[in-house]
């Protein structure tokens, strides 16, 4: 394998850049606390395994070559996106007074993981990415498997991190003016990643 420790840098730095998902970690950290957060961190996870595993196959490949194919599933992940901004737009100050009724952590684990299955992106990443540090001479899927399992690694540490940071803060962020501020911010982060998504081309 071709400098892996490259490949832990330049994945931990794309992971940590802001995006859907962190936007999605924070928010049910502030509503829910730390392990509040942690289905939608594994579901977030393992929606990267699912995606990576159909970068490798002929599916990754017909959405890299059709323009139908991207197209449909860019604006499946732009309308989710805009959904999501939406409902968090809509929480108002009185509802931010109101005690947070926990979502089921199925839910929140199947809402992380539908963040990766829904962008086209994702799976152009490791298209274009883990080509770069595979060693033909040696034997494809040891080390398909290893990036694949370092790259949902980093997701978990990564994401936990800033849950943990979105907890420590919660005190101010569960105030109402703190818990209504990051409703409209998580609002308008979605509905901004939906739009991006929504104009984005191969």
């Amino acid at each position: 394998m071709h400098s892996y420790g490259l490949f832990v840098l330049f994945a931990a730095l794309t992971i940590l850049s802001p995006g859907p998902g962190v936007a999605l970690t924070l928010s049910n950290a502030v509503r829910l606390g730390w392990t509040g957060a942690l289905p939608g961190i594994f579901g977030i996870a393992s929606g990267a395994l699912v995606v990576a595993a159909l970068s490798a196959t002929s599916v990754g490949l017909i959405l890299s070559a059709s323009a139908t194919a991207f197209t449909v599933l860019k604006y499946a992940g732009a309308a989710y996106l805009l959904y999501l901004g939406f409902k968090s737009w809509r929480s108002d100050r009185s509802s931010a007074l109101q005690k947070v009724r926990p979502s089921r952590p199925g839910y929140r684990f199947l809402e992380g993981a539908s963040l990766q299955f829904l962008n086209p992106k994702a799976i152009f990443f490791f298209l274009a990415v883990f080509p770069q540090f595979i060693d033909t001479s040696q034997s494809f899927y040891p080390q398909f498997f290893k990036l694949v399992a370092s790259y949902a690694l980093l997701v978990i540490l990564v994401h936990g991190s800033y849950a943990l940071l979105a907890n420590a803060a919660k005190g101010w962020l569960s105030s109402p003016k703190g818990a209504w501020l990051v409703a409209k911010i998580s609002g308008v982060t979605f509905t901004g990643f939906g739009l991006l998504m929504a104009s984005a081309s191969r």
